[in-house]
Order: C-alpha cells, then structure tokens, then sequence
C-alpha cells in the first residue's frame, strides 16, 4: 500500500470516528432534552390543572404550596392565580395573595419574566394561560418558570462534545507523533545508510520492511548498491590484470635471465663430476649423491622457471599412471634435509589398496613440493605433516589431504591464497599455490583449503579417477 494511500485512510478513519463520536453524542443530548422537556410540560400540565381547580372552586387550598415543593426540581419556582380583576387570589407563596397585577401587562403564553432568578439561575420566563369555563373566563393561572435543567442538559452536552473532541484531537495527535515516528525512523536510517555508502561503505545492506514508497526506495538503494560492488569488483579486477600484466612481463625477463647461470651450473656440476669422481675413490658414492642432488636441483629449478615464463600459456600434460606412494618417494628426497633441520616430521596415511592415479609425474611432484613447502613455512618450530590419501565412494575420484600443525591462514586471505602474486611471506613472489591450482585444474581435478587459526590448514586435491584402456 502506497504511503499517500495510508496517510489518506488514516485521514479518512479519524474524520469518520469523529464525526461518528459527535453524532452519538447528540443523539443522547436531544434524547435527554425531549425526556426533559416531557417532563416539565406534565408539571406544567399539572400545574395548570391544580390551578383551574382552586380558581373554580370557592374552597381555600394549599394544593398549590405543596405540589411547588414537587414541581421546583423541574424548574416551576412559583405559581399565582389571578381573578378578571389582576389581583392574586391564591399563589404557592402566600406573600402574593392580594396582590394585584395590570390585566393589560399579562401577555399570554410564554415570555421572559421581568423578575430575575436567585443565584446562578438562567433569566426566568412567565407563562401566562387564561382560565375559560364555558364562555366565561374566569381568569387567569401565571406559572414561573426556570429552565436551569434545559440549561445543565445543554452545558453537559457541551462538555460531552469538547471532552470527545479532545480526545479525538489528542488521539489524533498521538497518531500523528506515531505515523511521524514510524516513518521518519527508516527515513533516517537509509539516509545513514547511503551516508555510509558515500563514505565508501558497500556492505551496507538496506532492509526491505513495506511495500510503500519507503520499501521501493530501499530495493532501489540496494539495487544500486549491488552495482557499485560490480563496478568495484571490475574495477579491481583490471588493477589487478594490469598489475600482473606488468609483474609477469618483469618476472619473465628475469627468469630468461635466470636460466642462464643455471645451465652454466648445471654444466659446472657435470665438469666437477667428471674431475673429482676419479681422484676421489674413497668419497665417491658421497660425491656422487650431492652432484646428484645439485643437478636435481638445478634440474627443479629450470623447469619451475620456464613454468613461470609459460604461466599463461596451457601446461603441455605428460601423463602416466603412477602409484601416489611412488610420486611421494620422488618429491621426499630433495626437501627431506631441510624438513630434519625444521624438525618437520612428514606421516603418510596412504591406503594400500590406493590405485594408481593418472597424472603428469614432473608437474605433480612439484605440487606435492609445494604443499610441503608451504606446511613446514607454517611450522617454524616443527611439528607434523601429514599426507593422506582416499577414493571418494560416489564419483571414485582420488582424494589427496596435506594437513600441517601450522599458524593457521587468516580467513580474509582465505580466498586469495590461490591468486597469483599473493603471498604473506616476506620473500615469496605468490606463485606456488597458483601454479599448483593451474596444475590441478589442468589434470581435471580440483583444490580447496580450509584453516583454523592456531590449529593448522588443510589442502585437499581431488583428481579424477584414471581412463580405463
């Protein structure tokens, strides 16, 4: 319901309730004044009635003095009998007896005494009313009245109608105060609201709570909201495609660069090799693990870097099954010195029964040096990591785990840990976890994280189960 529809209602109802309360009000006053007209005209009627009586009758009577002390509670304060000639020959006060009175002044019927009632009275009327036997008249009945009961039906009717006009008033007022709290209250708050969101702010959520023009101007606030957060999202989106445009051309002319010396140690170790080996028999298996090991490393080394120059092109898969235990034993040699000096224990938790998976062995193993690079990063004190391995019962897809003891990964970097060039190292560059996603995704499979802080992280890797020949 639109906000002028409720206000004209509103309206509406409280002129209907008015109008209503009034018309009540003066159904009661007018019942009220007719029952009491009623019932001075039956004393009146009374009145006259007694009186004709005493003026035809020759006997002396005090009916007059007492039905007065019955009649003033309805506003009759005094009633004269007067003969033809003016004078007073019975009154309900005994000092007007013989008093006489102009025949001419008499005017019949009703009209304003020329004497004045006691106290807080309303001005007293005369009513006049010739006594006819026959064709004779006798004479005449004069009945004072006062009509202070019509008076206090009429004052009571007043303050009856200004009491519910009040209330009305106030009620209405209170209403008012109500409607001007109801909704001047979301008023302010979405003016706050976009304050916020002028400010920068655009989490800032508007609550729908009417279908009013109030409500349609919330739904039109967080429509627009919703479209600043796009055009933000976009706007980072190219600062960061920019960003890494540049980063990546920087890093790949750096890692050309790079290659150079490692081809030339790579050639220094297969000399050294070639010159030590024969004049050292005695140290030959040492010397010839740690050339090996060298030339591993080089080897590690050149392939992650042109890797990082080929980011951005598609990976060139050489795939073949391979048990996950056997990958293991490839990627532990090489970091298996720096996880003793960390005091790093790794705990495999492999299924015998695993079958074999079906991945590029090069691309997985350095995967698999990534994510336990990453938990011994996340342990400078020690501690362990475990590698687990499972079938998923519905799609028989592997399930590779890689838990660590580690700090744990601060939930808003939770999301970012995959970007490229995202990193909470001080000497990483953030590409390790973004060439392991690539290298996953590219095999068909998927990687997710989650992390408690203080409890460690856990990376889970799901590969599809390998083609059957």
């Amino acid at each position: 319901m639109k906000l002028n529809t409720k206000l004209v209602m509103i309206m509406l109802t409280m002129l209907v309730i008015a109008m209503l309360i009034l018309f009540v009000l003066n159904q009661f006053s007018q019942n009220d004044l007719v029952q009491e007209i009623q019932e001075s005209s039956n004393v009146v009627s009374k009145a006259i009635q007694l009186s004709v009586e005493d003026l035809t009758s020759d006997e002396e009577s005090s009916r007059l003095t007492e039905y007065l002390q019955q009649a003033k509670s309805k506003g009759v304060n005094e009633i004269n009998i007067i003969n033809n000639e003016g004078e007073i020959i019975n009154s309900s006060d005994p000092a007007q007896v013989g008093k006489k009175q102009e025949i001419k002044k008499l005017e019949k019927g009703l009209k304003a005494s020329r004497r004045h009632g006691g106290g807080g009275s309303l001005k007293p009327y005369d009513l006049v009313v010739p006594v006819i036997v026959g064709d004779e008249q006798l004479g005449y009945v004069q009945i004072n009245l006062l009509l202070d009961n019509i008076r206090d039906i009429q004052h009571a009717n007043f303050v009856r109608r200004l009491v519910a006009t009040s209330m009305v008033f106030v009620l209405g007022m209170i209403l008012t105060i109500f409607l001007a709290r109801r909704y001047t209250y979301p008023i302010h708050r979405l003016a706050t609201g976009v304050k916020n969101v002028s400010s920068g702010d655009l989490s800032v959520t508007f609550q729908v709570q009417s279908s009013d023009e109030i409500g349609e101007l919330a739904e039109n606030l967080n429509e627009m909201v919703g479209k600043l957060k796009e055009k933000e999202q976009l706007e980072k989106r190219l600062y960061e495609a920019e960003h890494l445009s540049k980063v990546g051309q920087l890093a790949a002319g750096i890692a050309h660069e790079i290659r150079n010396p490692l081809n030339y140690i790579s050639l220094a170790i297969d000399h050294l090799k070639s010159e030590l080996l024969p004049s050292c028999p005695g140290k030959g298996e040492e010397l010839e693990a740690i050339t090996t090991n060298i030339k591993e490393e080089v080897r590690k080394a050149n392939y992650m870097v042109l890797n990082f120059m080929n980011y951005g092109r598609p990976l060139k898969l050489r795939l073949q099954q391979i048990t996950y235990p056997e990958l293991v034993d490839k990627a532990m040699p090489i970091m298996q010195d720096r996880l003793n000096e960390q005091r790093i224990e790794v705990v495999r938790e492999i299924p015998d029964d695993l079958p074999p998976i079906e991945v590029d062995p090069e691309l997985m193993r350095n995967c698999l040096c990534n994510f336990i690079s990453n938990g011994a990063q996340a342990m400078p004190d020690g501690g362990r990591i475990t590698l687990g391995a499972g079938l998923d019962p519905e799609t028989g897809a592997c399930r590779l785990t890689f838990h660590d003891q580690g700090v744990g990964i601060e939930p808003q970097d939770l999301e970012k840990v995959f970007q490229p060039y995202f990193t909470t190292k001080e000497a990483g560059i953030g590409l390790g976890l973004a060439i392991t996603e690539r290298i996953v995704k590219e095999h068909g499979g998927t990687v997710s994280v989650q992390s408690s802080i203080g409890a460690g992280t856990t990376f889970t890797v799901t590969l599809p189960s390998p083609r059957v020949a």
